[in-house]
């Protein structure tokens, strides 16, 4: 692993010299945050050694690298997932190389479904914690004690600080957001109504397919993480119905505008 890090990191200093300081994972609901970014190179996930490749049809396959609000960020253009086929290791390797990169904050976005019944279709959610639910973790096998320590403290996974200046953005500028507990579980098919409702009994908000493994990663890392979801669907009794992956990105490309002058600005403030 460690070698494949470093070999993926010298690779990417070739093709580019400067150093991001924020990186970003453009999930479903932030596309159109690629259009704000001055970009000053892209590379294809095919041609970075070790990358893997994303097979998700909404999720483009580029690394993204400019300026964002002032700040050189590094922009993931489509993650990865464990659904995919795709290991703990694999999903994550992208942040393990944002880090060597230089990254100093990471932000993520993704689209789930709300088991809260206050919760409405549409709604933002600022992640404040979440339960991880993924059979496998990112941290199992060998401790590389060049990255982090063996037992990584997980008792702030997302960082207060940045929580606080994203909601002043969304009330400076009349956007309503929330904020809740993200459990994350593998997929790809979507939760049964039994299913949502164990979620929503040990303490979720929301369920999604993502996030968990990359903010696990992220904090062993010692990065600070913020991370947005998209309530695309409900769980809720009396509101669930069926859905389809059509639905979900129409949701989310309604939310973008707000969600790309979120990130935006929260780049600009932190």
């Amino acid at each position: 692993m460690w070698k494949k890090i470093v070999e993926t990191t010298e690779y990417i200093h070739q093709q580019f010299k400067e150093q991001p300081e924020i990186g970003i994972v453009l999930g479903t609901g932030l596309g159109g945050l690629v259009d704000e970014i001055e970009i000053k190179c892209t590379l294809n996930y095919q041609d970075i050694p070790n990358f893997p490749v994303s097979t998700v049809e909404s999720h483009s396959g580029k690394l993204i690298f400019g300026q964002l609000a002032g700040k050189n960020v590094v922009a993931m253009q489509g993650r990865f997932h464990y659904y995919e086929g795709y290991s703990a290791d694999e999903v994550t390797f992208p942040i393990r190389v944002m880090k060597m990169l230089g990254v100093k904050k990471l932000l993520l976005s993704n689209a789930s479904g709300g088991v809260n019944p206050d919760f409405e279709v549409g709604e933002i959610m600022f992640i404040e914690d979440h339960i991880n639910l993924f059979p496998e973790q990112p941290l199992r096998g060998k401790n590389i004690d060049e990255l982090g320590p063996r037992f990584p403290d997980m008792s702030e996974p997302y960082d207060k600080k940045m929580l606080n200046i994203a909601h002043e953005i969304a009330s400076q500028n009349n956007i309503k957001v929330s904020q809740g507990v993200y459990v994350g579980l593998t997929g790809p098919s979507l939760e049964t109504p039994a299913e949502y409702k164990y979620i929503r009994t040990i303490g979720g908000d929301t369920v999604g397919m993502s996030t968990v493994p990359e903010v696990i990663v992220a904090r062993h890392m010692d990065i600070p993480v913020f991370a947005v979801s998209i309530i695309t669907d409900l769980g809720v009794p009396g509101k669930i119905k069926k859905v389809n992956v059509a639905e979900i990105i129409e949701v989310a490309m309604k939310q973008e505008p707000k969600m790309t002058l979120i990130m935006k600005k929260l780049v600009e403030k932190i």
